[in-house]
C-alpha cells in the first residue's frame, strides 16, 4: 500500500520515459485507480521513436507511422503533457514547463510540482565547430530527420537525371555521412541499397554514378560488434563501392563542399551528421549532480547520488556497471541497457513508495547486431560473430521482438512480408515538409523558406 498520495513525474518520452511509466501504471494500476498515486509524463512529442527503425524507415521499408508508438493510447492511465522542462528545482520539487500553450498564452512556463522524478530527455545530437554544418548538415535522431533524407536522396537522383550540368550532377550524386557508429552505418547501408534499387528506373542514373562516403575519426567502425566484424563490414562496404575513410574528419562544409582532413574536397549536396550525442540540455538546468560528460550521477539502483526521490536511467544517466571487472566502468547509453534500465527504475520507485527494499541494475552487455540494407548485416552475440543474411534477419527478428505493443509488431511483419512480394517504394514526398508553399504561391504570396528552395521539394 501507498502511504501517502504521490505524484510522479517522468520528463521524456522516450525508451526510458515510456517503458518506465508503462510499467509504473501496470504496478501502482490500484493506486492509480484510487487516486493515491498521479503520473505526469512530459514531453516534447505525443510518441515514442523506436530509433533502431529509422534506417528501415528511411530506406521505405517501413511506414514512418510504425516506427513510432502513440504515447497517449499505450499510458492511458498518465497525464501526457506534450512540451519540455526548460529547468528543475529538486530541492523544491518543482519543474518549469513550456508547451505550445504558453507560448501561446505568452505566460512563460508553467510550474509542475512533484514527489517522485524521473528524468529521462535522452541526448541530443553531439555537434561540432564545422564550417557549414549547421547550414548544410542533416541529422539522423527522429523519424522526421529520416524521412526527411529518403526524400532529399530521391530528390538529389531526380535532379541528376534533369541537368546537363555535370558539376550540378555530380554534387547530387554524392553522399557523405559523419561517423561510423550504429545510426551512421545503417542509414548508409539501407540508403544505397534503396538509392542502387531506385536507379533502374532513370534512364541516365546508374548506381556507378553515385558517391558514397562514409568518414570516421577513429581507426575502425561498429565499434559494439567487435574489431573483427568492423573489419569485415569496412571490408562489405567498400565491395559495394563506398568509399570509407579511416581517421578522418569532416574539416568543413562550407558552399556545399565537404573538405576531409585527409585533403580530400567533394562538391555535395548531402551531409548527414551521425558523429554522436550529447545528454539532453535540461540536466545542466537542474540542482543535481552531474559527471564530467553531462550525465547525471547515478547509484545502481537507478537513484540520482546524493538526491532524495530523483532517478534517471538511459542517455541521460551514469548507472555503474555492476558486471565489469574493471570498477568505475558504467554502463552504455543504448537501447539495450535503456529498455531493462526502465524496468528496475519502474519497480524501485514503487518499491519507495511501499518502504520495500531496492534493487539493483545487473545486465552483463549481450552483443550488439546491425543492418547493412536488405539482406546484409553483422552481429556480435554472447561471443559468436555471425554477417551476411543471417545478421540480418537475427536483426530483424532482435527489433520485431523488441518495439513496442503487439500492434506495431503486427504492422512491422506485415509491411516486411508485402515488401518480400511486391516493388521498393521509390516516391518521394518533400512536399510535406512545406505543406503552405503550393498554396502560397497560388494566392501569389512567396515561399516561406529562407534562403529560397525549391517549395515543393525537401532541400
Amino acid at each position: 500500500m501507498v502511504k501517502e498520495r504521490a505524484r510522479i513525474l517522468v520528463v521524456g518520452g522516450g525508451y526510458v520515459g515510456m517503458y518506465t511509466a508503462l510499467r509504473l501504471q501496470r504496478r501502482l494500476k490500484r493506486e492509480l485507480e484510487r487516486g493515491d498515486v498521479e503520473i505526469t509524463v512530459v514531453t516534447p512529442d505525443p510518441y515514442m521513436t523506436y530509433q533502431p527503425f529509422l534506417p528501415e524507415a528511411a530506406a521505405g521499408a517501413i511506414s514512418p507511422r510504425h516506427v513510432v508508438v502513440p504515447l497517449r493510447r499505450v499510458l492511458d492511465r498518465c497525464r501526457v503533457v506534450i512540451g519540455e522542462a526548460t529547468a528543475i528545482d529538486h530541492a523544491k520539487r518543482t519543474a518549469t514547463i513550456t508547451t505550445l500553450a504558453t507560448e501561446e498564452e505568452g505566460t512563460g512556463g508553467q510550474l509542475l510540482t512533484y514527489d517522485e522524478l524521473v528524468l529521462a530527455p535522452g541526448s541530443v545530437s553531439r555537434t561540432l565547430p564545422v564550417p557549414g554544418l549547421a547550414d548544410h548538415g542533416i541529422g539522423f535522431k527522429t523519424v522526421e530527420e529520416a524521412i526527411g533524407l529518403r526524400n532529399h536522396v530521391i530528390e538529389q537522383m531526380d535532379i541528376a537525371s534533369s541537368t546537363r550540368d555535370p558539376a550540378i550532377r555530380d554534387a547530387a550524386l554524392t553522399f557523405v555521412f559523419v561517423g561510423g557508429g550504429f545510426a551512421g552505418v545503417e542509414a548508409l547501408g539501407e540508403l544505397e541499397d534503396m538509392a542502387r534499387y531506385a536507379a533502374r528506373y532513370y534512364h541516365n542514373v546508374q548506381p556507378e554514378d553515385m558517391k558514397w562516403i562514409l568518414v570516421e575519426a577513429s581507426d575502425r567502425i561498429l565499434p559494439e560488434v567487435g574489431e573483427e566484424m568492423g573489419r569485415y563490414t569496412v571490408t562489405e562496404l567498400r565491395r559495394r563501392n563506398i568509399d570509407v575513410r579511416l581517421r578522418t574528419r569532416l574539416e568543413s562544409c562550407a558552399d556545399r563542399v565537404a573538405v576531409l582532413s585527409d585533403g580530400a574536397r567533394f562538391p555535395t549536396r548531402t551531409v548527414v551528421w551521425t558523429a554522436g550525442v550529447k545528454p539532453h540540455p535540461v540536466l545542466a538546468a537542474t540542482d543535481l549532480p552531474r559527471n564530467d560528460r553531462g550525465r547525471l550521477k547515478c547509484t545502481a539502483e537507478l537513484a540520482v547520488e546524493g538526491a532524495t526521490h530523483a532517478w534517471a536511467a538511459g542517455d541521460a544517466a551514469a548507472v555503474p556497471d555492476v558486471t565489469a571487472a574493471e570498477p568505475g566502468r558504467e554502463c552504455a547509453p543504448n537501447a539495450q541497457h535503456a529498455l531493462r534500465q526502465a524496468k528496475i527504475l519502474a519497480d524501485n520507485i514503487v518499491h519507495t513508495l511501499r518502504a520495500e527494499p531496492l534493487q539493483t541494475y545487473e545486465h552483463a552487455y549481450a552483443g550488439s547486431v546491425a543492418s547493412l540494407g536488405l539482406h546484409k548485416g553483422v552481429a556480435h552475440v554472447y561471443g559468436r560473430k555471425i554477417k551476411g543474411y543471417p545478421a540480418w534477419f537475427m536483426h530483424r527478428a532482435y527489433h520485431l521482438s523488441r518495439v513496442p505493443t503487439f500492434n506495431r509488431k503486427a504492422r512491422v511483419l506485415a509491411e516486411w512480408t508485402l515488401a518480400g512480394l511486391f516493388k521498393r517504394e521509390i516516391v518521394s514526398l518533400g512536399s510535406l515538409e512545406h505543406p503552405r508553399a503550393e498554396f502560397e504561391l497560388a494566392a501569389g504570396g512567396k515561399p516561406s523558406q529562407d534562403p529560397p528552395v525549391n517549395p515543393k521539394g525537401s532541400s
